[in-house]
């Protein structure tokens, strides 16, 4: 074998470290990627939630995926202007929003449709207390374990939910994918 092929045959053999580093900045970049197509269409670095509740059920499942705009890109219609206009999102009319609870940052967001708007001083349901201030009440789709609004419950007793709470609006869903998600949760 001659010097030259030696030479081209050492080159070809790769250190393994070599190619695992190759491996992970190409993984790194694909990501950074994703990221920043992520935050041009829907205005969030990481736009996905896992499903870890059945409360959205039957139109969101345990272990889906949802995407989701952020509210700085997008206008939320309620459950009760959906009626009005025929607007439809996930089976039901008006949007689903993400929310962060009491808009507390580091707690798991909720993922409930936004079924009308408050005023301050206006009875947050039929015969309810008077909003503390302007906000969403907000609801999950499920009929057996959501029977009352969030603002009626624990969720958000009594408070409805503030502009700055959302994060944005549900605007698509992968089903089962989010298994993946919840079993490092």
């Amino acid at each position: 074998m001659s010097e030259i092929n030696k030479e081209k045959s050492a080159q070809e053999q790769e250190n393994p470290w070599v190619s695992l580093g190759k491996d992970l900045l190409s993984v790194v970049a694909v990501v950074i990627i994703f990221m920043v197509l992520s935050k041009l269409a829907f205005g969030l670095w990481t736009p996905m939630v896992a499903v870890e509740s059945g409360s959205m059920e039957p139109h969101m499942q345990i272990g889906d995926i949802i995407f989701i705009k952020s509210i700085d890109k997008v206008n939320i219609t309620t459950n009760e202007e959906g009626k009005n206009t025929g607007y439809e999102s996930f089976g039901n009319y008006g949007d689903v929003i993400l929310y962060r609870q009491y808009g507390e940052e580091g707690v798991t967001p909720i993922i409930h449709r936004a079924m009308y708007r408050v005023e301050a001083g206006e009875p947050m349901w039929k015969g309810g207390p008077p909003a503390p201030y302007s906000g969403y009440i907000t609801k999950g789709d499920n009929v057996v374990t959501n029977s009352h609004y969030d603002q009626e419950g624990d969720i958000s007793y009594n408070m409805p939910v503030k502009d700055e709470w959302i994060i944005g609006t549900a605007q698509y869903r992968i089903p089962y994918l989010g298994y993946v998600r919840l079993l490092f949760s």
